[in-house]
């Protein structure tokens, strides 16, 4: 009897702390002019909360972060090394984010180890296409979907689609990668506790996460000095994040994948970006209220 009641207690209060969540979340979600998937989970009680969360979306910038999981893989092969030295060529570099093509000089050389820094703090376009040049484009995909990621997929290099998509189709689609909310939670999950590549791999991609610059998404409207690995993506009508939030309850896989929004503005206050940060916040008080 004993043991019966504490089941029924635990699934009550499961589905109370989930019914919280979407009280919290589906408002902000229903007010929002654009298509938005979202998948929470406390990686220390297993709580979560998912909202179309096995629906493949564009990730944007976001799908960089398997591309930095792809590279220590290939490192623990020795097919890699990451104070291999790389070259920046003239032809390398491409527009959007990052400093490599505004700021370093044709020839400059640095370790791919800190391409995959630029790549992932930065969101540097040029890095992550050098990066891609050591590790090649398919590879990312084949690692996912042994893993048990089948909508997780980079198509192409970042600007250069034209000419170097692996699934035209998919660039169409989805622009530089897909993924659902379900799966990059679930990554980022097994990267937390230490269980992709090997325990060191994953403490020193969690470092990277860590730098991440953007703050304008999820970390915006979180209290100063909270901690969060995460990696971003913003293009015309697609914004995403999807990280880990360090609570005192334990840590918080959080993703927000947003498509098709009406606001396409390059701006601090774009919907989606907003959007983001909200959902961040209320995800931060319903944990931090336990």
């Amino acid at each position: 009897m004993i043991r019966s009641a504490i089941v029924i207690c635990l699934l009550f209060c499961s589905r109370a702390s989930a019914s919280d969540l979407e009280a919290r979340i589906l408002p902000l979600v229903k007010e929002h002019k654009g298509k938005v998937a979202v998948s929470v989970k406390h990686l220390k009680t297993g709580e979560e909360y998912n909202l179309i969360a096995d629906e493949a979306m564009p990730t944007a910038s976001l799908i960089k972060l398997t591309v930095m999981v792809e590279t220590y893989w290939q490192v623990s092969e020795g097919k890699i090394a990451l104070d291999k030295t790389l070259t920046l060529r003239k032809d390398d570099k491409v527009a959007g984010s990052g400093v490599l093509t505004n700021h370093f000089s044709n020839g400059a050389t640095f370790p791919l180890r800190d391409a995959v820094r630029l790549m992932i703090a930065l969101s540097d376009n040029t890095a992550t296409n050098l990066v891609l040049d050591q590790i090649g484009i398919p590879s990312t995909n084949e690692r996912m979907e042994k893993l048990g990621f089948k909508y997780t997929k980079i198509n192409a290099k970042v600007y250069k689609g034209s000419t170097t998509s692996i699934a035209p189709e998919r660039t169409k689609k989805y622009g530089l990668g897909s993924t659902t909310a379900r799966e990059m939670v679930q990554l980022l999950e097994r990267i937390e506790n230490g269980k992709l590549v090997s325990p060191e791999a994953c403490k020193e991609m969690l470092e990277h996460l860590k730098k991440c610059e953007d703050k304008e998404k999820m970390t915006r409207l979180l209290p100063a000095g909270t901690v969060v690995a995460h990696k971003t993506g913003s293009v015309n009508v697609s914004k995403t994040d999807a990280g880990i939030i360090y609570l005192k309850s334990g840590p918080v896989a959080l993703c927000v994948l947003t498509d098709e929004n009406r606001d396409e503005r390059w701006v601090l206050d774009n919907a989606g970006q907003v959007l983001i940060a909200k959902i961040a916040k209320e995800v931060y008080e319903h944990f931090e209220k336990k």
